[in-house]
């Protein structure tokens, strides 16, 4: 298989997520220049006030767990601003590569060069995990939240 080939085979998307606490603390920007080193394409972006459906749906995986209820705060932004910076990137190996930038969920065992490592921390009254940035952990799961997130001609192919 040509070079050409494997490359358009490897092409993803992941959703990426500015959450409350990165755009109060006006992260966006340093972010943005972080993502830039992945050399990977945004075709998708705006500001979306998180409904409590939305939240829920994004973080179904966690239905049963004891902090659902704060996540769902967290991301609705009770604890911060209620707007989140939504976000489509496209390309070769784009969700190791975003994922790798981001770093570790939680932000005290995050390397202190990623993403979360510099910029989260973990808030002690709610126990909530504030990592500033979602990223999508596999392509199944990018998919599903794009469409969350996005109609489909709200991104660029």
């Amino acid at each position: 298989m040509s070079e050409e080939k494997n490359k358009v085979k490897n092409e993803e998307r992941s959703l990426i997520l500015i959450k409350p606490d990165g755009l109060i603390k006006s992260l966006t920007g340093n972010i943005i220049s972080k993502l830039s080193e992945t050399e990977l394409k945004i075709v998708g972006a705006k500001i979306v006030n998180v409904s409590r459906e939305l939240a829920e749906s994004h973080y179904e995986e966690h239905k049963e767990k004891p902090f659902f209820e704060e996540l769902i705060k967290y991301i609705m932004g009770e604890y911060h601003t209620d707007r989140v910076f939504a976000m489509v990137y496209k390309g070769v190996d784009a969700i190791t590569k975003v994922r790798e930038l981001a770093g570790k969920t939680n932000p005290e065992e995050a390397n202190p060069i990623t993403i979360r490592g510099k910029y989260g921390r973990i808030n002690t009254k709610t126990g909530v995990f504030e990592n500033v940035i979602h990223a999508s952990d596999c392509k199944e799961n990018a998919e599903r939240e794009i469409r969350l997130w996005f109609e489909e001609h709200e991104i660029v192919s």
